[in-house]
This record gives C-alpha cells, structure tokens and sequence, in this order.
C-alpha cells in the first residue's frame, strides 16, 4: 500500500507551502504553533500521521532561533507519530554562510543546524541554492539540492529587451560560478566586481572586470539581505556606464534598510523568489518569481521513488 503524500508548514512561509499544496492538488495538513508564557513553543499537528510521507516546509528567516525550533520539534512530533518517512523542505537555510571555522573560537553554524535537524529524526532534506554548496556535505541523510536558476532565467530572457546589449555581473569573484551559469543559458557575456568584506553588513568594492559601456547590467547572488552589496555594485556599474541595473536573486531576505537602499539606488528591478515570505507589496521595484511548482514536483518525484536530478540546474 502506498504511503499517504501529507504536506505542512511551519510559520515562517505559509504562502509558499499553500502554493506547493496547490500544485500537488492536496490540501497543507493542520498543525498548530503556539507559544507559552515563558516564550516556549508548542507544536501540535492535528490529524494522524501514521506511515505517512511527510514533508515539513519552512524557511529558516527571520527570527531564524524560532523558526528553526518550531522545525526541529515538528520533525520530532511527525517522528513520534509513527510517520513512515519526514523530508525537511528547507527553500532558505539561512546558516548557510557559517561554513567554515574563518576565525578563532568560533561555531561552524551550518554543520550544527544540519546536525540538529537530523538528530529531531529528519530522514532527507529539500533545500535551494546553498550560499555554500559544501554544507550539503554536513548531512549524512539526503539532500537535494533545488536550483531557482531555470526560473530565474525564464523570466529575465523575457523580462529584459535586447538581450543581445545586456551582461551578467558577478558582484563577488566568489560567485563567478553561479553567474556564469546563468549567463551560458542566456547567451550573455559576463563580468564581476572586485569585492572586499569589512563586516557581515559592510562591504567595499574596489573595481570592476569586464565591459558594461552602454549596456544593461544583471546583477546575479544566491541572496539580498540589507542590500548593502547590492547597492554598492549598481552604483560602481553606474559609473562605468551601465545604462540600467537589474537585480536577481534566489532568495529575497531584505532585512533592515534593504528595502529603502533598493528604492534609492539606481536600479531598475529586484526579482527574487519566494523562498521567503514577502511582504506586502512596500517597493514597485521589487518583483517576485515563484518557485512552488518545482518544489512541488520534486516533492511529487521523491514521494514516488523517482529521479530528481533534472530539477537541480
């Protein structure tokens, strides 16, 4: 007999996991979140889950310490209600970028986060674009690894005209790789700034290679969060002649001044996905790309025992 598909969703992107619901043509299960007096939570789900397939979606965003608890304690309470299979479906796993031991007497993050995740009895998990592909590697359950690329492209090779007059920028060396991916499926030159980290919120950049003269300029990163890079690169591709700046990103944190940095700088458009929950519509330049589709049919394709791999470039 085959195991019941059952979906549902912690607090930190409902609109997100109604949409991949949607898509499987299932209803997002019940379950409810509350929080004690002494500010601890409690979870509950509210039908049964015996040998069920459960997928568990949450976005580890702000505040990431409660969402990531609610996660842990929803694995454990599907586990303990004798669920057959709990995939954690993690379109934005905000530890990402605490990879490595890159200064003294400090955690390495990600590793923890993946370490908590499996030990509350998650048996695989389904995530997007990784800041770092390496904590894929932290997990000894598996991981699919979802890439907002394809859809990313899709919308540009619409949404820009004469593509042909247009370059993708790299706003880091680091993240040529990623850049260069999209600019093979666009047919696009590329570029990248030269970028030096002061702090987690304080960058600086110290110049550009590659030609932007007269062209429109792609900005492509994994994410936006207070939009200090961001910023910094649209106004260095300015002065080198850019005649637009467009943005896009997988994951559209925009935390603190982002959003008033984006209406200031001298960018045309943000598009991100919604790995995060967007707010209400607070910029006319901020755009959003969904990705519940392919996440629900990667849901659909692991429920089913099939290959996924198509769905990851």
């Amino acid at each position: 007999m085959e195991r019941p598909l059952m979906v549902f969703s912690g607090q930190s992107n409902l609109a997100l996991a109604r949409e991949i619901a949607d898509n499987l043509g299932i209803p997002l299960g019940k379950s409810t979140t509350q929080r004690f007096a002494n500010d601890c939570l409690f979870v509950r789900y509210e039908q049964s889950l015996r040998e069920g397939d459960i997928f568990i979606i949450q976005s580890l965003t702000p505040p990431v310490q409660d969402h990531l608890v609610e996660l842990l304690m929803m694995i454990d309470a599907a586990k303990s209600s004798s669920a057959a299979r709990v995939t954690a479906v993690i379109p934005y796993y905000a530890y990402a970028r605490s990879d490595k031991k890159d200064a003294p007497r400090i955690s390495i993050a990600a590793r923890l986060v993946a370490d908590l995740i499996q030990t509350a009895g998650a048996d695989r998990v389904l995530t997007m674009t990784l800041h770092s592909a390496q904590v894929h590697g932290f997990f000894k359950v598996p991981v699919d690894h979802l890439s907002a690329e394809p859809v990313i492209a899709n919308y540009f090779a619409t949404r820009l005209e004469g593509l042909e007059n247009a370059v993708v920028v790299a706003p880091d060396a680091g993240d040529l790789k990623r850049a260069s991916s999209l600019a093979r499926r666009l047919a696009l030159p590329i570029a990248f700034i030269d970028k030096q980290r002061l702090s987690d919120t304080e960058v600086t950049s110290r110049g550009l290679v590659g030609d932007v003269q007269g062209k429109t300029a792609l900005i492509v990163d994994d994410e936006v969060s207070t939009a200090g890079t961001l910023v910094q690169a649209a106004e260095l591709l300015v002065q080198h002649g850019a005649e637009a700046v467009y943005a896009a990103f997988t994951h559209g944190v925009y935390v603190g001044p982002a959003i008033e940095r984006i209406e200031r700088a001298p960018i045309v458009e943000v598009a991100a996905t919604n790995t995060c929950a967007y707010r209400a519509q607070v910029s006319q330049k901020i755009k959003q790309l969904s990705v519940g589709p392919l996440f629900a049919e990667a849901i659909w394709r692991i429920h089913r025992g099939e290959s996924v791999s198509s769905l990851f470039t």
